[in-house]
């Protein structure tokens, strides 16, 4: 209730100050050689900014600061004393107070928690409204103050475009800080596992038979070697896959750019760009309970014994199936880019449509043609839903598109999922794969965006 309250309060008093503002301003003449330095809405938005910045600003601060007070409002009431010594019995209790205090008919077997629920009930209720009315006062006294600036010689243009300034920056300091966390815990918890197994026998073992159930205590028996996953999601990811993507893809756009007509161009490229809004859940099940069993009937056929369900060829080709549209994008781009005068020069001079394809377009769209597919294959060595359903989680080092694989996704994905303790080997080894993955696919990234920059120019 309180939250809904400040909101809906906060926007009214936004409102109000932007309307009065602007009224205020709309009379405003030439006083003492000032003039207006901005028209009447410049005045009522900054007016109203200064209204529901500041009091969302002391709301978003008080989730922080109320959580404490709750706590020590609960610990302060006599039924308190009753709750366990122990951490984890009395976090179980509180927990289970603060369930039945959000909802009184939610079952709770134990008697304290029963007595602490109105309590809770009572705290939250009682800073939750203290927060509203902070909040309120926030906003009145920003609204005030932004309304005693409107003056004819107030530069409130200029004090807007200062502030969304100021918030394209903080937004960019918001993206950038949340890559140097995750680049950070990375790092950090990567550091952790290779004080505990050797980076040589992690990057360059062949063996990987990682124990699922490992908890701090339990030795250390498991073998961590990743090649065969990085062999996995480099057969997988940029092989098999990028052997559907590739071709299809480059066709798709030499069709789409030099044979397709205006109609069928606006018809045809909107439904290949589909295939790049499909979950990939959707594309797993489809692997699963289609592609796979079709493949393995097919291996069946042509004399491979004990072909599975569960292979890598299923899981590369609707892979590749997925990855068509950022190799179609890019390359159809690419080729609409180059000029005109060179297709003309090339049939002039009596080249066919296809050798003018092969021998003047492709060599000179190629730079964003090779761009293209580097970011194909970081899109593709990323994917962990296609083989989590379709390629199995067997650590095969095996040039086999038949037989079970995994990849370095998949694992992560088991590993951090599971109940492994986090002070163990085997539930690090997740950061230190994620690291080398994150390291693998900024470097593909990175010379993508560097032959892109390189070549632009050549053909423009």
């Amino acid at each position: 209730m309180p939250i809904t309250f400040v909101l809906i309060c906060v926007l009214g008093l936004g409102v109000i100050a932007w309307a009065m503002s602007r009224a205020r301003s709309a009379h405003f003449a030439p006083v003492a050689g000032k003039l207006k330095l901005a028209l009447p809405g410049h005045y009522g938005l900054y007016a109203a900014i200064w209204t529901v910045v500041p009091a969302l600003l002391v709301a978003w601060l008080w989730t922080f600061i109320s959580p404490g007070l709750v706590h020590g409002a609960i610990l302060a009431d006599p039924a308190a004393a009753s709750l366990p010594a122990f951490d984890f019995e009395r976090d179980t209790v509180l927990n289970e107070a603060f369930a039945l205090a959000q909802n009184p008919d939610a079952f709770a077997s134990n008697p304290i928690a029963q007595q602490l629920a109105p309590v809770i009930a009572a705290a939250q209720s009682k800073f939750g409204w203290m927060g509203a009315a902070l909040s309120l006062i926030a906003a009145l006294a920003g609204g005030a103050f932004g309304y005693t600036r409107v003056k004819a010689g107030f530069p409130a243009r200029t004090r807007i475009e200062r502030i969304v300034l100021v918030a394209l920056l903080v937004a960019s300091f918001v993206a950038i800080i949340t890559t140097v966390g995750i680049i950070a815990s990375l790092i950090f918890e990567s550091a952790r596992f290779f004080s505990m197994v050797s980076p040589i026998d992690f990057l360059f073992g062949t063996n990987w038979t990682p124990d699922t159930m490992a908890s701090a205590t339990s030795d250390m028996g498991d073998d961590l070697g990743a090649v065969p996953l990085f062999w996995g999601t480099f057969f997988i990811g940029a092989i098999i896959a990028m052997l559907v993507a590739i071709p299809f893809g480059l066709m798709s756009a030499i069709y789409l750019t030099q044979y397709a007509s205006p109609r069928a161009r606006s018809i045809l490229k909107p439904m290949l760009e589909i295939l790049a809004g499909i979950p990939t859940v959707v594309y797993g099940y489809f692997a699963a309970l289609t592609a796979a069993p079709f493949i393995r009937d097919l291996a069946t056929a042509i004399g491979i014994t004990n072909a599975s369900t569960e292979s890598a060829l299923a899981a590369g080709l609707v892979m590749g199936v997925m990855i068509i549209p950022f190799v179609s994008s890019m390359a159809d781009d690419s080729i609409a880019a180059v000029p005109q005068a060179m297709r003309d020069g090339s049939l002039a001079m009596g080249a066919t449509t296809s050798e003018t394809i092969k021998k003047v377009l492709i060599p000179a769209a190629l730079p964003g043609i090779v761009a293209g597919v580097m970011l194909a294959i970081s899109r593709a060595i990323g994917e962990t839903m296609i083989v989590y359903m379709a390629a199995g989680a067997s650590a095969n080092l095996s040039a086999n598109p038949f037989e079970r694989m995994t990849t370095v996704t998949y694992q992560i994905a088991a590993l951090l999922t599971g109940e492994g303790s986090f002070d163990h080997p085997t539930t690090l080894s997740a950061f230190a794969l994620g690291l080398v993955l994150f390291t693998v696919t900024l470097i593909l990234n990175i010379i993508a965006l560097r032959v892109v920059k390189r070549f632009r120019e050549a053909y423009e």
